[in-house]
């Protein structure tokens, strides 16, 4: 038997038959079409991740720069890089509902891949414009993630129908390579495009450069997505227990969900207020290139790491790799207020990058292990909503601490020490944590954001894992979003 899947070409007619089984009319098409097909779909998903990740890193990377540069202020900034997450955690919860009105699980991907795309309209016009309200601007951002996070659980699912487990895991490592390398081409280009434009005294016209350049990418992306066979639309994960018992709950699954989200919280009430730090005129007031720089030092960094940190992982377990991570992230922000030499923030942002990826990895191998997979589905989606609830607050707080000393660089060292502090409060939660033996393969990754200082937003693609008699494997929807936030 054929390890190629069956497919139905994502064409206009409905006539199209089924590769190895019978069409809408009855025909039966011929076997040897299944590898052409099992081609042209590794061709779009492959490409799919390119034009996604331009998006990020042009598009949604400078948002909290645009709000700097239309006035709206600091603490609108760091509303905007935390604040419409909880809007995205929160919509996630509706794709099933949305799959099954619109009868299949492409349809619904695409549907919400164009509203992502049709987000940036309205940036590229307030940037044309000159003017947008704090409130616009948060509920567009919260447009913007919403659309986006309600395809994950979809897409997974279906993109677990068209590749072969055979071929999954090289897939995903590469894809997840081009993304990152997508990623980084649209940062550079961003930076460099908004840096031209300083100088040229129009930085608003280079914003609605980039939001356009975005927003063409993201409708690239959904006319890729269209153009994928689904072999079943309405397919559905099934967990099967030999004998009917409802499974047993892990004890570690509480501490370590216990420990990331006080993390998170000691985390967000520095991280959404880096970006008003770097380029507002009241702390470093840096120029677009050299933030543009900072950002990308960490996202290297992170990547050339990773698969260091996954043999660390292989050797000694994910647990010493979390206490490496959970003790380094702690004097991060603080470091930042000893010097504004430049050399020296690069330094940070290298280390940074080291740490947050450390974490990264460790988080989402340390997952699987304390999480059983009969309950992975349903405990992490409300982790990643109780995860977008804890940036919220640890963002209210920094804002409340900026509002009362005011907006200036005292104020802001207070805060990054405050967030120190907060971190530090979490280390002895690390002493009783899960651990992990794990062979030594690092996760691909999907990247949802970049950001200053932590390198990106990552979401794992790990559907790539064997089988077992319980489970299917575990698909990006079932992982938590750990937006490692920026130090």
């Amino acid at each position: 038997m054929s390890f190629l899947p069956r497919a139905r070409m994502a064409r206009d007619s409905d006539d199209e038959p089924l590769f190895g089984g019978i069409g809408a009319r009855g025909r039966r098409a011929p076997l040897g079409s299944q590898a052409a097909v099992l081609r042209r779909d590794l061709a779009l998903v492959h490409t799919d991740a390119i034009a996604a990740s331009i998006m990020v890193g042009a598009g949604e990377t400078y948002i909290a720069a645009f709000a700097l540069a239309l006035g709206l202020g600091d603490i609108v900034a760091g509303y905007v890089a935390s604040v419409p997450l909880l809007a995205g955690a929160v919509l996630q919860l509706v794709s099933p509902l949305g799959v099954r009105r619109f009868g299949s699980h492409r349809r619904w991907v695409v549907f919400c891949a164009r509203l992502q795309a049709a987000s940036f309209v309205p940036l590229t016009i307030a940037a044309l414009v000159g003017s947008l309200s704090a409130f616009g601007l948060l509920a567009i951002a919260a447009f913007y993630w919403g659309t986006g996070m309600m395809t994950g659980p979809a897409w997974s699912t279906w993109v677990g129908t068209l590749i072969p487990r055979s071929v999954r895991s090289r897939f995903f490592a590469r894809r997840s390579r081009v993304g990152q390398i997508a990623v980084l081409f649209g940062l550079l280009a961003g930076g460099a495009l908004l840096h031209v434009g300083k100088k040229s005294s129009s930085p608003l016209l280079a914003f609605a450069a980039l939001f356009a350049v975005a927003g063409l990418a993201r409708a690239w992306s959904a006319w890729l997505l269209a153009h994928q066979s689904e072999p079943d639309p309405l397919v559905e994960r099934r967990i099967v227990t030999p004998d009917g018992v409802a499974p047993a709950r892990v004890p570690g699954n509480r501490r370590l969900i216990g420990y990331l989200l006080a993390l998170q919280v000691g985390v967000q009430i520095a991280a959404p207020y880096f970006t008003p730090y770097m380029l507002g005129a009241s702390a470093l007031h840096l120029s677009y290139a050299a933030y543009m720089a900072l950002i990308a030092a960490s996202f290297v960094s992170k990547i050339l790491a990773l698969p260091w940190l996954g043999h660390l992982a292989a050797r000694y377990g994910a647990r010493r790799v979390l206490r490496f991570a959970g003790l380094s992230v702690v004097p991060l922000p603080a470091l930042w207020t000893i010097s504004n030499d430049y050399s020296f923030l690069v330094a940070i942002q290298l280390a940074s990058g080291i740490a947050w990826g450390a974490h990264e990895l460790a988080t989402f191998l340390l997952f699987f292990d304390a999480i059983r997979p009969e309950e992975r589905t349903r405990v992490l989606t409300w982790y990643n909503l109780a995860s977008a609830l804890a940036m919220v607050i640890g963002a209210s707080f920094g804002a409340v601490l900026l509002r009362e000393q005011g907006v200036d660089f005292s104020s802001y060292a207070i805060l990054f020490w405050v967030s120190a502090g907060g971190r530090a409060a979490t280390v002895p939660l690390l002493a009783w944590m899960p651990d992990a033996h794990v062979a030594p393969a690092v996760p691909a990754t999907e990247i949802l954001a970049a950001r200053p200082s932590d390198g990106s937003i990552d979401q794992p693609l790990l559907a790539d894992r064997p089988d077992s008699p319980l489970e299917r494997p575990p698909e990006p929807s079932d992982l938590p979003i750990v937006p490692s936030a920026a130090e």
